[in-house]
């Protein structure tokens, strides 16, 4: 068992869930003990695309981490929470609503490169500790500002989701009694306005570079919209070159764990890399690579390039100057 099974995580489960999950099945289905890892952590309060690597295909976990991703999000205005989803209490409300138009207007200035400050209740650590702990024991977390890449983003319609989830009955408390809501005013100082052209909610689709949080991104997008807001629904659509229509739920994992037929649903080694060329071996190159050597006078141009030997992967491995050195070797 080694290649990749590429699970579409329910709402609710977290990231080792799915992995335990996997587990799980293998043992049930009799396949015996292997590595198992995930290829991006995914909150619980999103769904989609989690790749689970298998046997060898966890050498390249490290590489899954570092690719692009691509998700479907959904912002509601008018109520930021501190942990800006719908799982947070709220800490600031306006009754300012943009226009689609103003929404489609502003997004062009969070493409490309830009500094994002990550949320309070994030993974990241802090002197040592998770920046979520911190905050969950009421402490005042500082983090840093971090330069990410929004390769993409536009608006949407809800995509592999069905519609964005009601957040009445989802975001924990209010402010509290007697304390004035915090209003942000838009950007001309303008007076809250009415009108159909209004919208509370929005579902804007965005690809990004590794570290990239789309809580953050909501945020953003609310203030420099003269308002404030907070994410109600998120599902990760693509993740490195695995995408909804390779994942399977788990229910099917279980069935086919239960039928013994996990194997037909498990995507190839070779399935994490299709974004590298192929370097077709000879027997002796392969057997050099194996022993850790280094293969000179190789015609191809510089980079990273999938070693075979006919369809067996025998090594990721970078070529410089017509040489090629083992990245990531392969026991198979």
């Amino acid at each position: 068992m080694n290649g990749w099974l590429i699970l579409d995580k329910p709402l609710g489960l977290g990231s080792t869930q799915g992995v335990s999950a996997v587990k799980r099945g293998l043992r049930e289905g009799g396949y015996g003990k292997a590595k198992v890892g995930h290829g991006g952590t995914l909150d619980p309060l999103a769904s989609g695309v989690l790749p689970v690597a298998l046997g060898e295909a966890t050498k390249l976990a490290g590489r899954m981490l570092d690719s692009d991703k691509v998700y479907d999000f959904t912002i509601r205005f008018g109520v930021e929470t501190d942990t800006l989803d719908a799982e947070g209490k709220v800490i600031a409300q306006s009754d300012v609503r943009p226009s689609l138009a103003e929404v489609e207007a502003v997004l062009a200035r969070f493409t490309g490169a830009i500094e994002q400050m990550p949320p309070a209740y994030s993974a990241l650590k802090v002197d040592g500790q998770r920046a979520y702990d911190l905050a969950r024991a009421g402490e005042e977390v500082v983090l840093k500002s971090r330069s990410v890449t929004v390769f993409a983003l536009h608006s949407s319609p809800e995509r592999g989701g069905g519609p964005a989830q009601p957040v009445e009955g989802l975001v924990r408390g209010t402010v509290p009694p007697g304390q004035p809501l915090h209003h942000s005013p838009s950007a001309s100082g303008a007076p809250p306005r009415s009108g159909e052209d209004l919208v509370d909610n929005v579902t804007l689709t965005a690809h990004v570079s590794k570290g990239t949080y789309i809580r953050s991104l909501a945020r953003d997008i609310a203030l420099a919209l003269g308002t404030v807001g907070h994410v109600t629904y998120l599902r990760r659509t693509k993740a490195g070159p695995f995408d909804l229509s390779h994942a399977i739920s788990l229910d099917k994992l279980g069935e086919a764990a239960k039928a013994r037929t996990l194997e037909h649903l498990l995507l190839p080694l070779r399935a994490g890399l299709d974004d590298i060329p192929a370097l077709s071996l000879t027997p002796d190159q392969a057997g050099a690579l194996r022993q850790g050597r280094v293969l000179a006078g190789i015609a191809a141009d510089d980079g990273q390039y999938f070693a075979c030997l006919h369809d067996v992967p025998v090594a990721l491995v970078e070529m410089v100057n017509r040489e090629v050195r083992v990245v990531r070797g392969f026991n198979l």
